[in-house]
């Protein structure tokens, strides 16, 4: 399963995932609770998160960290990581 979470509202989500074909779920984290968790914000004042990502087992452990995402070379680079590629 692939989610993504943002600072944006329900509808900031709806309307970036209609514009640009997303097909991954979304979360809004709009109290930044999802992010200060998982280091992609400092605060809840932040303004953006820091693009990052994390695979995580079925029994929740995080089993690696992309601390700095290209979102260019992410989808590969995940893909090797789970053997896919």
């Amino acid at each position: 399963m692939i989610l993504g979470a943002s600072f944006d509202t329900v509808q900031e989500n709806a309307e970036f995932a209609k514009k640009f074909d997303f097909p991954y779920r979304l979360l809004c984290d709009t109290e930044r609770q999802i992010g200060m968790a998982y280091g992609a914000c400092e605060n809840h004042q932040d303004k953006s998160a820091k693009r990052i990502s994390y695979v995580i087992g079925p029994d929740g452990t995080i089993r690696h960290a992309f601390p700095k995402v290209d979102a260019r070379s992410h989808p590969r680079d995940v893909l090797t990581l789970l053997g896919g590629d």
